[in-house]
């Protein structure tokens, strides 16, 4: 599928100086071949290749981070490991609340950066790149004090009590310290991306991703239990929870330095100029009009998943509820230890799913940067088959994957817990995962597709209506009305994501997209 040696992207423009830049978006583009940046003169494959690859390659750090972290928690002493994996995994949503954050503001800059580079307007870009990264700082600053204040809310939505609230409310105050710079970081990140460059943002997540690791395990005092070996801790801070927060801020903040000093230094036709970091109103409404329905889009899914974890409480709390009923006689059980560890069944679950969705999102990723810059240069019709071309190689990896969990959810699940609530539950949740993979392919390509060019208001009123008009109600459907349990629950998150692919499907073959000016 990659073998597309034939369908030129671009072509090598003269030298220019920026003050020419601006005359050659005067000029018109006869051929609709990408302007400038680091796609010029490369195949559709190749083109693919050098997106997809470093994000994909990023996006398993990324998601390896969270599997140790769930580890570490594993790792803990008995007597705490089922509440700190409960409130670590709840804390996990706070993490995904981050990217939906960060994201709004990124895809408003990469949808810009994108169409100019793809005509060969760098001023245009640097300007949007420059009001993206100061919109961030700030934006990060707000999301830390949304954490102090609604930190306690979170335990009490999610239904967790006791130690497990505690936990949560510790990791969320601990990670509030980190968003400004984790706000650079990420749409540093996503702004590089529009301009054709992932290479050294996946350098950058990788050297984040081992100050995470390594610093969450020195300061945890947890055991990381790997396959064939235990690294004991013998650091003696045993900050527990608290540890493993602190080990993803750091982290968060050498990431935040290093995409800004890149930034500054420059990549080819793009560099952050201090002097377009100051608020322009003009540019700033044109980021924002592209990232407001795309974060709204991921307050939706988030605010969607929340609810998935209250009816999850909802079962904790019958399931205890029964148990102490039925011991009542001989009053074995003073506290409603039956509904501990569904929460983390459930993120342990949703631990192993993310993995499948990555190769997804790195070639939605490649979708998105290829289709806006194909835009940008005018040619629609190479703008639409880079995003079937993805969506095929997507459907074929994440097929693969599924595979996977339904084969093997015993053996994944025992690398994260052998708690027997989990080994009973996990398996179950991956092979219903592992079924609808194909469709989740096509949504995260798609998704990422339209976002990219800038269609945003579109795939926000699609997945709000997808959550609440149908995950929502099966959810509470089958998985308590139906007393299916959290078994239930996942059968309607599964079922919802193949009719989202739908949907995101007909936007797309509707065409409307290709008329959206950002």
């Amino acid at each position: 599928m990659l073998a597309l040696a034939g369908l030129a992207i671009g072509r090598n423009p003269r030298m220019m100086d920026e003050e020419a830049s601006s005359k050659e978006e005067q000029a018109p583009i006869e051929d609709g071949q990408i302007q400038s940046g680091a796609l010029v003169g490369r195949s559709l494959g190749a083109g693919i290749l050098i997106l997809g690859l470093p994000v994909l390659l990023q996006q398993i750090l990324g998601a390896t981070v969270g599997l140790i972290d769930k580890m570490l928690a594993g790792g803990l002493s008995e007597d705490v490991v089922l509440p700190a994996m409960d409130g670590l995994g709840v804390g996990s949503y706070v993490g995904w609340f981050v990217g939906i954050a960060m994201g709004g503001l990124g895809i408003g800059g990469q949808a810009i950066i994108s169409r100019a580079i793809g005509r060969g307007d760098v001023q245009e870009a640097e300007h949007a790149l420059g009001q993206a990264m100061g919109l961030s700082v700030l934006w990060g600053g707000l999301v830390a004090v949304l954490f102090w204040i609604f930190a306690p809310s979170l335990a009490s939505l999610c239904g967790l009590s006791g130690a497990a609230a505690d936990y949560l409310v510790e990791y969320v105050h601990v990670l509030a310290y980190s968003m400004p710079f984790c706000g650079m970081m990420m749409v540093g990140a996503m702004c590089l991306i529009g301009a054709g460059e992932t290479m050294r943002p996946a350098i950058i997540a990788v050297v984040v991703n081992l100050v995470n690791v390594a610093s969450s395990w020195v300061l945890s005092g947890a055991d990381l239990r790997l396959p064939g070996v235990v690294l004991t801790d013998q650091f003696g801070f045993d900050l527990d929870v608290a540890g493993i927060a602190a080990g993803t801020a750091f982290g968060y903040g050498v990431g935040g330095l290093l995409t800004l000093g890149l930034l500054v230094r420059g990549v080819r036709d793009l560099r952050l100029r201090l002097s377009l970091v100051r608020p322009v109103r003009g540019m700033i409404a044109r980021v924002m009009r592209v990232g407001i329905p795309n974060f709204l889009e991921g307050v939706s899914m988030w605010s969607a998943n929340l609810g998935i974890l209250a009816m999850i409480g909802v079962i904790a709390g019958r399931e205890a509820r029964q148990a102490v009923t039925a011991a009542s006689g001989a009053g074995a059980l003073s506290e409603p230890t039956a509904g501990e560890g569904l929460a983390g069944a459930h993120i342990i679950a949703v631990q192993w799913e993310s993995f499948s969705f990555l190769p997804g999102f790195a070639i939605g990723t490649a979708a998105a940067a290829l289709a806006g810059q194909f835009l940008g240069a005018g040619n629609v019709a190479m703008a639409r088959r880079a995003v079937y071309v993805c969506t095929a190689i997507a459907v074929v990896m994440m097929g693969l994957l599924g595979v996977v969990y339904m084969l093997f959810g015993q053996p994944l699940t025992e690398l994260i817990s052998t708690q027997t609530k989990h080994l009973g539950l996990v398996p179950q949740l991956l092979f219903i995962c592992g079924i609808t993979q194909v469709f989740f392919a096509v949504t995260m390509v798609m998704r990422q597709a339209l976002r990219g060019v800038g269609d945003t208001v579109w795939t926000f009123t699609i997945t709000t209506f997808s959550c609440y008009g149908i995950r929502l109600p099966a959810a509470w459907l089958l998985g308590i009305v139906f007393d299916m349990g959290l078994v239930g629950i996942w059968i309607a998150l599964c079922g919802e994501l193949a009719v989202r692919a739908g949907l995101f499907l007909l936007r797309f073959l509707h065409g409307g997209w290709a008329m959206r000016k950002v």
